[in-house]
């Protein structure tokens, strides 16, 4: 079994594990997912007295926990562990920002979404409610 598995982290460091985690699920974390997760750290009022220096660690750290045996279970259970149940929804959201960045979302984009959700238990409606203002927010003309 992963050593990592029952580890907790700060909240800013799980949610920012989801948003690296959703990012590097398909082995290509693009220009644009990176830009978007700084954008979400430096304006998002949940990171507000998170030391922005601190992003690069704190997604090396992910990314180490990811290459492991078991390494996605591993920060699924970290981000579950480590999140108030009023921040699941959050999570989640961040993740589908990150993952419509792009214009495009990749099948394992997708599946880490699903597993994302159902590790937190998340509603199907909020569900459906996130995707769809995602949808909307980066609708091209």
């Amino acid at each position: 079994m992963n050593e990592t598995a029952d580890k907790t982290i700060s909240t800013q460091d799980a949610l920012i594990y989801a948003m690296v985690t959703l990012s590097a699920s398909d082995r290509q974390m693009t220009d644009r997912e990176l830009r978007k997760i700084g954008e979400v750290v430096g304006s998002m009022p949940i990171f507000a007295g998170f030391d922005d220096g601190r992003l690069i660690d704190v997604a090396e750290e992910c990314g180490r926990i990811v290459a492991e045996d078991d390494g996605l279970h591993a920060v699924l259970a970290t981000i579950a562990a480590s999140l108030p149940k009023r921040l699941h929804e959050t999570a989640y959201a961040l993740a589908v920002e990150v993952a419509a960045a792009d214009f495009h979302v990749e099948q394992e984009e997708l599946r880490f979404l699903q597993l994302l959700r159902d590790v937190l238990d998340i509603d199907p409606l909020a569900v459906a409610a996130i995707e769809h203002s995602a949808r909307v927010r980066y609708r091209r003309a």
